[in-house]
């Protein structure tokens, strides 16, 4: 046997959403900083991403992180979330699986009973805290990044529904918030399909018909998922991040709840020092709450931070065997949904 590429990976998933972490087989991509590294894989060169994400290698439910040297002087480490669609400049899951990762296979030092990892994504630095013992990152927090309200209950025409009304908001990536409850329906795993329909037909909507750009940062545009957003029946936050081409985030999602808390805070539902349960469309949790307030530009923002767990599953190595017909794997709508168009 004869592989022409190599690739080494930790398994980790952070409640219940898959982030594997890459530590050997990719040396760097093109780009002096995170985001220009990000860009290079979205606009010039995205056969890496495709290899890592699309089957027989990887498969829809599932992230990649491709872990960096930081390119900047107050981070301990720097990585990129690749994805089916496209790599995206932050995700919360995925930051906890790399912390865990790091901390627990002793790339970086883990200090018992605290641990401070500074992470450089292409939406900025995430302090992480990872509280430690035995061994083993008994919880992660994260500070995000600075989140805003962008537009609310912006109406979209849907095909197939009409008008829907949906928030946008950015918590580390765009998203646009839905009410399940204008469709008749709530978060619940048994209508998973439905939900993930209706979200890429918001997808689309919103890709065509609002302008969404971030305020300072080029490159930070367009939405990169929709979330169905309500309540338990314990009073608890309840979201459902659909990613394209039409899957469910397992895990409670930080960057969503980021956005969200941002919307809540826009229309005076919470405030500065508030905390909340977030809970998934598996039912697992996050803790969330508003550290403060700050601008991104001339929009007002806050900070948010989000605690979960993760859990190291798995080791494992993928390669590419020369002769191999599909050295950049394929996608099938039998698992992949009917949203193959919003894979960019």
């Amino acid at each position: 046997m004869r592989w022409k590429k190599t690739a080494s990976m930790i398994e980790v998933h952070a409640e219940g959403e898959v982030g594997r972490v890459v530590t050997s087989g990719v040396l760097d991509v093109p780009g002096a900083t995170m985001l220009d590294k990000m860009l290079h894989i979205n606009e010039v060169d995205g056969s890496l991403r495709r290899f890592f994400c699309f089957e027989p290698r990887g498969y829809a439910q599932m992230s990649t992180n491709l872990l960096f040297a930081p390119t900047r002087p107050d981070a301990d480490a720097a990585f990129l979330i690749l994805q089916p669609d496209r790599a995206h400049a932050m995700s919360g899951s995925n930051s906890i699986c790399v912390v865990t990762a790091l901390l627990e296979t002793g790339i970086l030092p883990m200090h018992e009973p605290e641990t401070v990892v500074r992470l450089e994504t292409p939406a900025g630095i995430v302090k992480a805290v990872a509280q430690c013992a035995d061994g083993k990152c008994v919880s992660v927090s994260l500070d995000m990044s600075p989140s805003f309200a962008h537009r609310l209950d912006a109406v979209v025409e849907v095909e197939g529904l009409g008008p829907v009304t949906v928030d946008i908001a950015f918590g580390g990536v765009f998203y646009a918030l839905i009410d399940p409850a204008q469709f008749g329906m709530a978060i619940d795993p048994a209508a998973a399909r439905t939900l993930a329909d209706i979200a890429s037909r918001v997808h689309r909507a919103v890709d065509a018909q609002l302008d969404v750009q971030h305020p300072t940062t080029k490159g930070l545009g367009d939405i990169s998922y929709t979330m169905f957003v309500d309540r338990d029946a314990r009073g608890d936050l309840r979201g459902a991040t659909v990613l394209p081409p039409g899957r469910f985030d397992r895990s409670p999602c930080g960057t969503g709840n980021s956005a969200r808390l941002a919307c809540m805070v826009a229309r005076g539902e919470a405030k500065v020092g508030d905390r909340f349960t977030a809970r998934s469309i598996i039912g697992s949790r996050f803790d969330v709450g508003i550290l403060g307030e700050t601008t991104v530009g001339d929009r007002p923002a806050i900070l948010p931070r989000i605690t979960g767990r993760g859990w190291i599953h798995g080791f494992h190595q993928i390669g590419l065997d020369p002769t191999d017909p599909f050295p950049e794997g394929y996608a099938v709508a039998d698992c992949w949904g009917d949203g193959m168009d919003l894979l960019k």
